[in-house]
């Protein structure tokens, strides 16, 4: 009988990094889901994020602004995440999941700002100018995702949730983007923009 895997769930601005052989999932929107691996040292790891990057404008100290959220940070924090447990960059591999058009129609995107795509455009170039191979993807379109990266063959299964099932994913997005909204008004006195 084949051993179970234990299972991480990852959260909206988390990430997790791993040697031990196990299921890292979550469920995706506008965001999106980074896994990366290094075959020959056995190391795993996810990211999930809302936002390419912060308002380059903020005098919010990195710490403070749960940095996990931003694409630009969660990347970098993941890469070095799986170098501590000694993946070698050269051998670093990605698959890159979301980036859907969920929010648009929601409230949350005022400014006609498409997050799903700015996010899908960020991951690609960040993993080029890296030279990280994305050896698959699934960005864009308009379905969340649910993604489960499995530890054992670094394999990704990934189901598409319908647009009418999408409302819980949309509801989560729209809370975390509220928060880090009501964040930011907190620390500069002023409205969040976001890029």
């Amino acid at each position: 009988m084949p051993e179970l895997l234990k299972r991480y769930l990852i959260y909206p601005g988390e990430h997790f990094v791993t040697r031990e052989p196990m299921i890292l999932s979550t469920l995706l929107g506008s965001c999106v889901a980074v896994c990366l691996f290094d075959p020959e040292a056995r190391v795993m790891g996810m990211n999930h994020f809302l936002l390419p990057m912060r308002h380059p404008e903020s005098t919010e100290p990195l710490l403070a602004s749960e940095a996990g959220r931003y694409g630009v940070w969660a990347m970098e924090i993941l890469v070095n995440g799986l170098l501590k447990q000694g993946a070698r960059r050269e051998r670093l591999r990605a698959k890159a999941f979301g980036g859907a058009n969920v929010l648009n129609g929601h409230g949350a995107t005022t400014n006609h700002f498409n997050i799903g795509a700015a996010n899908a455009l960020f991951v690609r170039d960040f993993l080029e100018r890296d030279g990280i191979p994305l050896i698959a993807q699934d960005l864009g379109g308009v379905h969340g995702r649910q993604i489960h990266f499995h530890g054992g063959d670094y394999s990704v299964f990934m189901r598409r949730i319908p647009r009418s099932g999408i409302a819980t994913v949309v509801r989560d997005e729209e809370r975390y983007l509220d928060r880090a909204s009501r964040s930011r008004r907190q620390q500069s006195g002023s409205p969040a923009k976001f890029f």
